[in-house]
């Protein structure tokens, strides 16, 4: 198993941006070399150039995971190797039909696959959305027959219906079109766009998946100084909610486990306010319970001001920092919180590493989708140009392709 933090230097991807400026002098050599079937000799080049990216995006997402896996990177690479893996699929139906048949597949078809990869990554996917959707609806129905109906349980339905409902009208959509060539070229120039944001939200959730996987399921090593337990949210009566009480058992189980491996002592930073409708502070009622399963006053340290995990991350590290600048810290949340919560420690410059509590079934899948709706929602400016740049080279291929 790949460990956390055991890099001190962030991967970079000099190596793709080389490999991608040879494979822009193979292509023109080859378009004006005497190659009989330059679309085959093409075709071959760009399976080479994906399978060698796709390494290279796999050794970066395990350099990233060993830097530091709570990051946006995380998702990029597992999100965006995908897609290149399904245009590689692509790319070697096609030089097999170059090979074949090379006047019906020339450098057109080329051009037109390279510029309708967004649309076959959306047609490669889609029982895997399918699939997905039937699941997220499934768990949600069971949701709302636990806790009710409210909006927020009804994310993952939301999701499903977008999803699935956003590809099969594009899809026909772009199978009835006639017009003039001007009017073509439109057309495939919209639905790129389009295609090109259906790519990347997919992209996203791909790797927002496989990032929360990794992360739930890490078990940090038995190292650690200080464990914070994240709030989030008290019963009337001042007791931990169930969800609250999963996240201190999961920190209580990791203490034990430490000690009885190491013999190492660790001090608890029970973190969460006072909310409006709360009687007492989340780090009170999670303070209570731990001295009720025995963790001595003098091991726990509370963190009362937070209002939000951002600021359990903040106020937390000043805490700990004010005892043990160089500490070694943990963190317990929920399962699906893990990697957010990571996300947060480290923008605030604490090398935290997570655990996952487990939660039902039934709750995992639409929390995972808040939080996924959350990630949507920050960094915002990274987010913009990596989009941008997607519409920008499926915008310069449909022009190619069509002029």
């Amino acid at each position: 198993m790949v460990r956390f933090d055991t890099l001190d230097k962030k991967p970079k991807l000099y190596n793709i941006a080389v490999l991608s400026a040879v494979m822009a002098a193979v292509a023109v050599c080859l378009l004006r070399s005497n190659m009989e079937n330059k679309a085959f000799g093409i075709c071959l080049a760009l399976d080479v150039y994906l399978a060698l990216v796709i390494l290279l995006l796999v050794r970066a997402l395990i350099r990233q995971i060993r830097y530091n896996p709570y990051s946006y990177n995380t998702i990029y690479y597992n999100g965006f190797a995908l897609f290149l893996f399904s245009l590689l699929i692509t790319f070697i139906v096609l030089a097999v039909n170059a090979a074949k048949d090379p006047g019906n597949y020339g450098l057109e078809a080329v051009i037109s696959h390279l510029h309708s990869s967004s649309s076959y990554f959306m047609v490669f996917s889609l029982p895997f959305i399918i699939v997905f959707s039937a699941a997220l609806c499934v768990s949600n129905i069971s949701l709302i027959r636990h806790e009710g109906k409210r909006l927020v349980n009804l994310l993952g339905i939301i999701l499903s219906v977008l999803m699935v409902g956003s590809a099969l009208i594009f899809i026909r959509i772009d199978f009835y079109v006639s017009g003039s060539a001007l009017e073509v070229m439109i057309h495939e120039l919209v639905m790129n766009i389009f295609y090109s944001l259906y790519l990347y939200f997919e992209c996203m959730l791909i790797g927002a998946i496989a990032a929360d996987i990794i992360s739930a399921r890490y078990e940090p090593d038995p190292d650690k100084d200080f464990l914070i337990i994240l709030g989030c949210g008290i019963q009337k009566d001042g007791r931990p909610t169930p969800l609250l009480r999963g996240r201190i058992d999961r920190a209580l189980d990791f203490y034990r486990r430490q000690k009885e491996k190491t013999g190492k002592e660790l001090i608890f930073v029970p973190s969460g306010g006072q909310g409006p409708d709360e009687v007492i502070p989340e780090s009170a009622s999670m303070k209570q319970y731990l001295m009720e399963q025995g963790i001595p006053e003098e091991q726990i340290i509370e963190e009362d001001q937070s209002a939000d995990t951002f600021e359990n991350m903040k106020y937390s590290r000043e805490k700990i920092w004010a005892k043990d600048p160089g500490a070694k810290v943990a963190f317990s949340t929920t399962n699906y919180h893990v990697f957010r919560g990571g996300l947060y420690a480290r923008r605030v410059k604490m090398r935290a590493v997570g655990m996952g509590a487990k939660t039902k079934w039934y709750f995992w899948p639409n929390a995972s989708v808040r939080e996924f709706v959350g990630l949507l929602t920050e960094h915002r400016v990274k987010q913009a140009v990596v989009f941008v740049s997607i519409i920008a080279v499926y915008t310069i291929l449909t022009l190619a392709a069509y002029l």
